[in-house]
């Protein structure tokens, strides 16, 4: 039998490896010189190289990012087939729900596996918020919208400052959790979590292996200096904000039957997945009802999730998700957030879905949820199961 011939309609969808570029500081950072679709093929080159699959057996390349266009357009997905390993017989989409493209793009090649129509995908994104602002180069909203529904278009800031309000989060619970974000980012560093995840990137400036975003020396002085990012009588800050950051990440999406067939070793079963819409102007609430459904449709609840990846846009938005759901803060980012390590807005949820499996089996949880809020108004997330 050929190795890639579809075998089962009932087979579930499997991680079988996750990686990632660093996770570098937009415009000043060592990655902002670098073009996303290079930094993308990169990480999809180390990918193949460290799962050790056949590249001509990908049925499709699919990438997310935010703002698709010029250096992240043409369609970038095929552009990076044409710039790696993988043969121009692997077609590949761009796909875009804004900060969730990349957990979409897992969803995407998890549905098409369930349907039969494929075996094995390449899925994730990149982002370079270096060069391709947010917003993009020239944004054109829809004129009724703006006179009739302008919260359609409410700033990611003041949509946290409106979690803040509406939740009663201060400004120091909101610099609490920035501090232990990066307090846990910093302990997972220096301890090499990070290593085995990072593909090394190479510059004309030298080679790139280690995260740029982490600030160890945060601290409530520091924090308390600095001035509102968004409104002059707000809470929230730089500092309890996730930077601007240049990345990608990709994992494997195969059906176990294609796993097994091929010497894979999955990282995790994918056993349900979600996206949910919610009011723009508090976009940030948005993992609350997909985590709901996404838990529903797996027949768990909360408290049986051993690993949470909830991707910090703003420590208010966190916070308000957290105790919306009454989460466990001890099972939450435990390696760090994207407050400490950033949040290139395309690659962020292949970043925190391949964590959260990673970690599901480093610490022997048996359940794991990644989850994060989408600008817009919306919200996405994925449950996980140890193999």
């Amino acid at each position: 039998m050929n190795k890639n011939t579809f075998q089962s309609t009932e087979s579930k969808a499997v991680i079988a490896g996750y990686v990632r570029s660093p996770f570098t500081p937009a415009k000043r950072g060592s990655l902002a010189k670098i073009r996303p679709d290079d930094i993308a093929t990169s990480v999809v080159n180390g990918l193949i190289e460290n799962t050790g699959i056949d590249p001509s057996l990908i049925e499709d390349l699919i990438v997310g990012t935010a703002f698709p266009e010029a250096e992240q357009g043409f369609n970038v997905a095929r552009m990076i087939i044409f710039l790696s390993d993988l043969p121009e017989t692997v077609p590949g989409v761009t796909i875009n729900r804004f900060c969730g493209s990349s957990m979409q793009a897992i969803h995407d090649a998890v549905g098409r596996i369930s349907m039969g129509a494929g075996q094995a995908f390449i899925a994730g994104g990149v982002e370079s918020m270096t060069r391709i602002p947010m917003t993009g180069f020239n944004p054109m909203p829809n004129p009724k919208l703006i006179s009739e529904f302008p919260e359609a278009f409410t700033s990611m800031g003041i949509t946290a400052e409106n979690l803040a309000k509406k939740y009663s989060i201060d400004r120091t619970t909101q610099e609490e959790f920035a501090i232990e974000s990066q307090r846990k980012a910093t302990s997972s560093m220096e301890n090499g979590a990070f290593t085995d995840e990072i593909i090394p990137i190479n510059t004309e400036s030298g080679i790139i292996e280690s995260d740029g975003c982490i600030r160890s020396e945060t601290n409530s002085e520091t924090l308390s200096k600095l001035k509102p990012a968004f409104d002059s009588n707000g809470s929230v800050t730089a500092g309890t904000s996730s930077p601007l950051t240049d990345g990608a990440a990709f994992v494997l999406i195969c059906s176990e039957e294609f796993a097994i067939n091929n010497d894979l070793k999955p990282l995790a079963r994918i056993l349900s997945t979600a996206v949910s819409g919610c009011s723009p102007e508090i976009m940030g609430i948005g993992p609350v009802d997909a985590t709901r459904k996404s838990l529903e449709r797996a027949g768990l609840s909360l408290d049986e999730i051993g690993i949470i990846e909830l991707n910090e846009a703003f420590a208010a938005q966190s916070l308000a998700v957290i105790g919306e759901l009454e989460l466990d803060k001890s099972k939450v980012n435990i390696e760090g957030g994207a407050i400490a390590l950033g949040h290139p807005l395309g690659a962020s949820g292949a970043r925190i879905t391949g964590k959260a499996a990673q970690l599901m089996n480093k610490n022997n949880e048996k359940y794991a949820l990644a989850t994060m809020c989408i600008g817009g108004g919306q919200g996405i997330a994925t449950v996980l199961e140890k193999i």
